[in-house]
């Protein structure tokens, strides 16, 4: 169903972290039948058929799950396409990934979800999950048929890329959703505050002479839609947050009884608007807009206190012909699924900003505001298992990409940490051609 190896193998010696499970300790990481067999002592488990990986000073996780994905299919395989995306995510070791319904047509009917399914268990390399549109061609009107989608396998809904504007029409599909179930993933911007703006309004905005995104674009909405899920008991995933605003407005939804989930990405963890003055859109442009220090700061502290219960790449590839023009005309969004761990270690773990614990139990927690049984390492769980080198430097895009687009908001940055080996769904999904020395059979 997905290329792979069949998981069937010893990690030895491995340094084991699963922070939701209460595992932290040498173990050997025994696999057997794609799923994981025993956490035995260091140096005992049984010599036999199976692969032996020396993981004697390296580390292993519950592999991750990224909730917002753009894999570009259908229309746009030039940019992205589920086997290049796929093995994207498996060298960013990731076990599953949920893809947005953005693409060209929108993933607005059961046969398109169908098809995509199909696709999926042809050519990923990680298990993909689908979201369908809110609204029939994203224009923000007319809901789509929401049972209808559900019955045919798309795990929730989103107009991703753009918000939905209309409180009428938003009220409709909470309304919509309690008959037939599904994560409501919502692109929080009021485009009337939003306008024509580029990139954050602010100091440096004003500088460079560009027009501004001002954050209560996004933080009114979310307490708009907050309002509006507590009014008709719905529920909602708020995508990208970027503003400390916006962490307020989650917090006080939450702590007002909201069933609401957020994600926040790296690149909004780890730059600020300063990241623009060198208008590389390739790097810097992107909605929401990296913002202000203090707003990324405020991010920092909703992931630490749990109000941000999850991370998220927001991998939008782009062709170069979209990217390579004047700022103000480039595409929004940047890759990541390569970089994500690598670049949060980096900058917020190896700093001290947050732990790797958290880090770790963040990038799994995308799968349960979706339904989806968190990654774990626990004896009997389907084996899904990112092996990393956290000493290992390493420079982004100096031996390519897997995705097929290379706007990476890390091109060329030395990062500290690498994932060397993902197991996904109980199968080998990636192993990093230098590792292969360090396997013996």
């Amino acid at each position: 169903m997905r290329a792979g190896e069949a998981a069937d193998l010893v990690l030895r010696g491995a340094t084991v972290l699963d922070p939701a499970a209460g595992i932290d300790g040498a173990h050997d990481v025994v696999i057997r039948d794609g799923r994981i067999a025993e956490l035995a002592a260091p140096g005992s488990a049984p010599e036999d058929s199976a692969e032996s990986v020396d993981a004697g000073g390296l580390h292993a996780f519950p592999a991750f799950f990224d909730p917002h994905v753009h894999l570009r299919t259908p229309g746009q395989e030039h940019k992205e396409d589920i086997e290049t995306g796929t093995r994207a995510a498996a060298a960013g070791g990731f076990c599953g990934i949920l893809a947005m319904a953005n693409t060209a047509p929108p993933v607005s009917t059961a046969a398109d979800v169908a098809a995509l399914r199909e696709r999926a268990r042809a050519e990923a390399s990680v298990p993909v999950a689908f979201l369908a549109t809110v609204t029939r061609g994203m224009e923000g009107r007319e809901l789509t048929e929401m049972a209808e989608l559900r019955q045919a396998g798309a795990l929730g809904f989103s107009d991703d890329g753009l918000p939905i504007a209309s409180a009428r029409v938003m009220r409709r599909a909470l309304q919509y959703q309690r008959l037939c179930g599904g994560t409501i993933a919502l692109h929080e911007e009021d485009p009337e505050l939003s306008g024509e703006g580029v990139m954050h309004e602010g100091a440096v905005s004003a500088a460079l002479g560009l027009a501004g995104i001002p954050s209560v674009s996004e933080s009114t909405m979310i307490a708009r839609d907050a309002t509006l899920a507590a009014y008709e008991g719905g529920r909602i995933h708020v995508q990208h947050l970027s503003a400390a605003e916006s962490v307020e407005a989650v917090r006080a939804a939450r702590a007002a009884g909201v069933e609401v989930s957020c994600e926040v990405t790296p690149h909004h963890l780890c730059l600020t608007d300063e990241q623009v003055r060198g208008l590389d859109a390739s790097r810097a442009k992107m909605n929401p807009p990296l913002r202000a220090d203090a707003d990324r700061q405020a991010l920092i502290a909703g992931l630490r206190d749990g109000t941000i219960e999850c991370i998220a790449t927001d991998h939008a590839p782009h062709a170069p012909e979209d990217k390579e023009v004047p700022f103000e005309g480039a595409a929004m969004g940047v890759t990541g699924l390569e970089t994500a761990f690598a670049a949060l270690h980096t900058d917020l773990v190896v700093p001290g900003a947050i732990d790797l614990a958290l880090l770790v139990e963040r990038m799994g927690g995308g799968a349960e505001p979706f339904g989806l049984e968190r990654p774990s390492l626990a004896p009997g769980s389907e084996a899904n298992v990112a092996l990393c080198d956290l000493a290992a430097e390493w420079t982004v895009g100096e031996d390519g990409y897997e995705s097929r687009s290379h706007n990476s908001w890390c091109a060329g940055r030395k990062l500290t940490g690498r994932v060397l080996m993902t197991i996904a769904g109980g199968q080998v999904s990636y192993r990093l051609r230098s590792f292969s020395l360090g396997v013996a059979s």
